[in-house]
C-alpha cells in the first residue's frame, strides 16, 4: 500500500526520554507527513535534543509545555495540532523506545481500508515477548484489563491501557477532548468516550519492546486510584448508553437486578450478625428470603452482561479513505 498519498501525522508525548528520543526520531518512516513531538516540561535535556532536531528533519513540529500536564495533557496538545494540519489519521508512539515503529503499517492500513475508526497495540498475543515484560506490568496490566473492558464497553479487545494506537481523524474530530482524562487514565479515557460515539476499535498484534527504563506504574494508582476511576467510567457509561441515549431489555434487566442484589445482601448480613450475638439459628424464612434475592439477581445481572457484550460496536463509523 502507498502510504505517501496519505497525510499521516506521529504524535510523540516527552518526558523524561533524553535517552531515547533520537533514535526513535530516526526510526520513522518517510512517508510520515508531519511529527508533533510535545515535550511535556520535561527536566532533563529532552527539549534541547528535540529542537536540534527539528533544523533537520522539517516534518517535525515542537511543542513544549510549561507545566506538566501527563501523557493525556500532552497528547491534546497533539491532537489540536494534528487537526489544525488537517491529518488524515493520527498515530501515537511513545517517546522512550518501547514501541516497534516498522508495526505502524499494521495499525495504520485497517483505518485506510475502512475497517475500524482506531486501532490499538496488543502485547498479550505475542507469548515471547510478553515473558520479557516486567512482572510489575504484567500483573497490573492483566488485573485492570478486564475492568476495563466492563467499564468501557468494548468486551472484544484486550490490553486496553497500551498506548502504542493510531485513528481517525473524522473520528479524532468528533472526540470531547476537554473530557479526556490528562494523566495515567488516558488510553481508557480515550476508549470510554469512543464508545459513546460507537466507534469500531481493533486489536493489532504488537510486541513491546522492554529495556532497562524505570516502571511508571504505580501500585498506589493501580489499586486505588484506577479502581475509582473504572467505576465512574462504567456507570457513566451505563447511564448514558441504556437510559439517556437509549432504553432496551438491559436497563429493565439492571433496575431489576440491582435492588435484589443490594437488599440480598445487606438484609442477609444483617440477619446473619443479628442471629449470630443471639446465638440461635435464623428461622428457614429468613435465610432463604436473602439468599433467593441474591441468586434472582446474580441471573438477571448475567442476561444483563451477556446483552452488552453483544453490544460491543462491531462495524466503523467512517467510510475509506
Amino acid at each position: 500500500m502507498n502510504f505517501e498519498s496519505y497525510k499521516i501525522v506521529i504524535i510523540i508525548p516527552a518526558y523524561r526520554v533524553e535517552r531515547d528520543i533520537e533514535q526513535v526520531l530516526s526510526g520513522l518512516p518517510d512517508y510520515i507527513k508531519h511529527i508533533i513531538v510535545v515535550d511535556d516540561a520535561s527536566p532533563d535535556s529532552t527539549a534541547d535534543l528535540i529542537t536540534a532536531r527539528c533544523a533537520t528533519d522539517h516534518r517535525l513540529i515542537f511543542i513544549r509545555h510549561v507545566q506538566n500536564q501527563g501523557v493525556g495533557g500532552a497528547m491534546i496538545s497533539g491532537f489540536k495540532k494534528a487537526l489544525e494540519l488537517g491529518a488524515q489519521i493520527v498515530v501515537k508512539i511513545d517517546g522512550d523506545g518501547q514501541m516497534d515503529t516498522s508495526y505502524i503499517p499494521a495499525l495504520i492500513t485497517p483505518l485506510i481500508q475502512g475497517k475500524a475508526d482506531y486501532t490499538k497495540g496488543n502485547r498479550f498475543r505475542d507469548f515471547v515477548s510478553l515473558q520479557k515484560m516486567p512482572l510489575i506490568r504484567r500483573v497490573g496490566n492483566l488485573g485492570l484489563s478486564f475492568l476495563t473492558k466492563a467499564a468501557t464497553g468494548y468486551w472484544n479487545i484486550f490490553d486496553p491501557t497500551n498506548g502504542f494506537f493510531a485513528i481517525r481523524a473524522e473520528v479524532l474530530a468528533q472526540l470531547p477532548l476537554e473530557k479526556i482524562d490528562k494523566r495515567y487514565f488516558f488510553e481508557t479515557s480515550m476508549l470510554a468516550n469512543l464508545y459513546l460515539l460507537n466507534a469500531f476499535v481493533l486489536d493489532v498484534p504488537i510486541p513491546a519492546r522492554y529495556g532497562d527504563e524505570k516502571s511508571h506504574l504505580s501500585i498506589y494508582r493501580t489499586l486505588f486510584e484506577f479502581p475509582y476511576k473504572l467505576l465512574i467510567t462504567f456507570l457513566k457509561r451505563v447511564l448514558l448508553k441504556y437510559y439517556i441515549y437509549d432504553f432496551s431489555m438491559l436497563s429493565l434487566y439492571l433496575i431489576t437486578a440491582t435492588p435484589l442484589l443490594l437488599f440480598g445482601l445487606i438484609f442477609g448480613s444483617i440477619k446473619w450478625i443479628q442471629y449470630i450475638q443471639l446465638g440461635v439459628p435464623a428461622p428457614t424464612g429468613t435465610v432463604m428470603l436473602p439468599t433467593l434475592c441474591v441468586i434472582l439477581g446474580i441471573q438477571i445481572m448475567l442476561s444483563a452482561i451477556e446483552i452488552d457484550m453483544k453490544t460491543t460496536p462491531k462495524e466503523p463509523i467512517t467510510n475509506l479513505l
